[in-house]
């Protein structure tokens, strides 16, 4: 059954991303980075997007907020294409939370320099004591004290340089945002702290994510819906618990059973799949279904023929000669 257009905040339609890599004079090859992404994603849901390191999952994100202009394909906000449209009224509606808090702040500004620098180019005050009033809400809402505004960025640990990352993604009142692998880079106890808080703040704010994750425990505690990518292109889309209960896909299989789980007597009896082979390069990817060069299940249809992105089951999409 097809979804009411007004439930739908972001689509994008056979998005591609591919960079040019010049190996020489006159010879430019292409870094297939993202290739054919087509799906939804609905208001006030989180969107997990999961996969190996290289499979384009950032380069997604960073293209549907057109910080990579798209090489092909559509972007549409609340059903309005914005493609090819001036992105500055959009950047109040969509922001970014990058992975590594170090490297995405400004070592020479201050934390209220960093957070109100949005709020300026947005005109979202009026004088400066509001600005200022603004600047201690957004630093309290993110678990920091309003003193921290003088602060520069290496007084704080990890943790708290993701938070200020967060209070600037928040400082525009955005209705979207990417959130790109935001804990990977932080210690297993604040992991924790920062997924509850954006999901404390989705709840209050009615925030709509994509969350881009390794961590497939995290994907699943947090998300709605799970899309699962490989080599630039998502192979399986379904709602977290279907994804979880009945995965379809050999490439899911393989993700999932690579888990850790708990109790050991369940570790020691589950059938780890092991993957042989390195992924293919995206500048020359293979025929066909991309995963057949590793898929234990391979046929010869899958070299030849690329499978098509359908639905097999109720919101349960995937690209598989075998489902």
């Amino acid at each position: 059954m097809p979804e009411a257009k007004s439930d739908i905040l972001i689509r994008v339609e056979n998005l591609q991303k591919y960079f040019p890599i010049k190996l020489g004079f006159m010879n430019v090859q292409y870094v297939r980075a993202v290739e054919g992404a087509t799906f939804v994603i609905k208001k006030g849901e989180t969107l997990g997007l999961v996969g190996e390191s290289g499979c384009g999952k950032t380069t997604l994100g960073r293209t549907i907020l057109r910080l990579y202009e798209p090489t092909k394909g559509k972007i549409f906000y609340e059903e309005k294409d914005i493609t090819n449209v001036n992105m500055l009224p959009y950047r109040r509606k969509m922001q970014i939370i990058f992975q590594d808090p170090s490297a995405s702040l400004d070592p020479r500004m201050t934390v209220g320099e960093i957070v109100g620098e949005a709020i300026d180019i947005h005109k979202l005050s009026s004088n400066g004591k509001e600005r200022q009033e603004r600047i201690k809400e957004l630093l309290a809402q993110v678990g920091l004290n309003t003193e921290h505004a003088n602060r520069y960025p290496h007084e704080f640990s990890g943790g708290q340089q993701q938070r200020i990352g967060i209070a600037r993604a928040l400082a525009v009142k955005p209705e979207f945002i990417v959130c790109d692998e935001p804990i990977s880079a932080l210690d297993v106890s604040i992991q924790s702290q920062i997924v509850n808080m954006l999901e404390d703040m989705q709840e209050q704010i009615g925030l709509t994510y994509l969350f881009i994750a390794h961590d497939l425990s995290v994907v699943r505690h947090i998300s709605n819906r799970i899309g699962v990518m490989y080599l630039g292109v998502i192979v399986e889309m379904a709602s977290s618990t279907e994804l979880y209960k009945n995965p379809l896909h050999p490439y899911t299989n393989t993700l999932l059973s690579a888990v850790p789980v708990p109790d050991p007597v369940v570790s020691r009896s589950r059938n780890r799949i092991i993957l042989e082979g390195e992924i293919p390069s995206p500048m020359n990817p293979p025929s066909g279904c991309r995963f057949h060069t590793r898929c234990p299940y391979v046929t010869e249809r899958c070299k030849q023929e690329e499978p098509a992105f359908r639905e097999v089951a109720p919101e349960h999409f995937v690209a598989c000669h075998l489902v």
